[in-house]
């Protein structure tokens, strides 16, 4: 049987939009609305989901691949005490099997959330997001682990852009029914129906620099676009792991604890931040979701973090030595120019 629901919910789900789920209708929107904001891992732990959850008036649609933050559990439970329709759709397998999640669908229930669980047609339903009220959006690169949010370099988009919003209720309602899902807007990246060309359109459309977390790059499409855009000139820094080889294309271990991030930010100005690796399996054989963006406040503040991380790197901190070194040859003969031209008084 193709719907594997864990328990049935009664009638349709409100999806606080206007018209049928997954249609695209025209919304007006305040630029206030479509204000975008940046998740920081670890500094910003979970408080902004935390308050996305206890804010919810109708709905809460979320999608998981790990969990073990018991304070999320709770607020899930006291949404379902309040009148909101909690729907959790759990990943069939991770890494770690089955067992944990199996054990999670049966928490969740007990708390009165609506749970069902993916299909097996995929390798992996890698993919974390959360749709609240069907106007709040949040797509993450981190589980809800205490790794991933307490000691881990990770990011995550809080945004109200209708057609993110849309898009996203689409992808829910399709996966926690186990039907179709057709891509329709460009910049909401989907493994495996539209983030393969997206991604590498997007890398292949950079002009001057490309900056990316990225836990291994290993798709050979991938990495051939790379070395296009370094053969061209493009700036390309990585903080990560390449496997394979791209002339041009390398990468730098991340300094801090542990890297669980998939972001490219390209040319200052536009960046895509998900949960899909430059690599085959994440491209073409799971689920995995991110989005493109091109908040001027969200691009700079990642870019900030990017370069405060590259700072620490072992390449970064032998260029600055180098630089120092040379900046201290030049000294002195700066110093013997200035005494050289020194004018000389004349007595009289």
């Amino acid at each position: 049987m193709r719907n594997e629901l864990l328990t049935v919910q009664e009638g349709s789900h409100e999806n606080g939009l206007n018209g049928p789920l997954g249609l695209a209708q025209p919304m007006r929107i305040s630029t206030a609305e479509t204000r975008m904001k940046l998740i920081v891992q670890p500094d910003s732990g979970v408080s902004q989901v935390l308050e996305a959850i206890r804010k919810a008036r109708k709905s809460i649609d979320i999608l998981i691949f790990r969990f073990d933050i018991h304070e999320l559990r709770k607020a899930l439970a006291q949404a379902v005490s309040r009148g909101v329709t909690v729907r959790a759709l759990i990943a069939h397998t991770n890494h770690g099997g089955g067992k944990s999640l199996r054990k999670l669908e049966l928490a969740l229930l007990e708390c009165g959330v609506i749970v069902a669980r993916t299909s097996d047609d995929l390798i992996r339903y890698h993919g974390k997001m959360m749709i609240v009220d069907g106007r709040l959006l949040h797509v993450y690169g981190f589980n809800f682990t205490h790794l991933d949010v307490d000691r881990s370099r990770s990011f995550g988009i809080v945004t109200r852009h209708g057609r993110f919003v849309q898009e996203a209720q689409k992808l829910f309602d399709a996966d926690f029914a186990r039907q179709t899902y057709r891509a329709t807007c460009d910049r909401f990246v989907v493994s495996p129906e539209n983030a393969r060309e997206r991604l590498c359109s997007f890398v292949k459309s950079t002009k001057k620099q490309l900056l990316i977390y990225d836990p291994k790059v290993s798709d050979t499409v991938a990495l051939r676009c790379l070395a296009e855009r370094a053969k061209a000139g493009v700036d390309i820094r990585i903080i990560g792991k390449v496997a394979g080889r791209a002339a041009g294309v390398s990468a730098e271990p991340y300094p801090g604890k542990r890297l669980h991030v998939r972001t490219i930010i390209q040319d200052g100005r536009r960046a895509f931040l998900g949960s899909q690796s430059l690599r085959k399996a994440e491209l073409d054989h799971r689920r995995e979701v991110g989005v493109i963006v091109d908040d001027k406040r969200v691009v700079q503040e990642l870019i900030r973090v990017f370069e405060n991380d590259w700072a620490l790197t072992k390449t970064a901190k032998r260029e600055a030595e180098a630089a120092a070194e040379k900046e201290k040859d030049r000294k002195p003969e700066k110093n013997r120019k200035s005494v050289e031209e020194e004018p000389v008084a004349v007595g009289a």
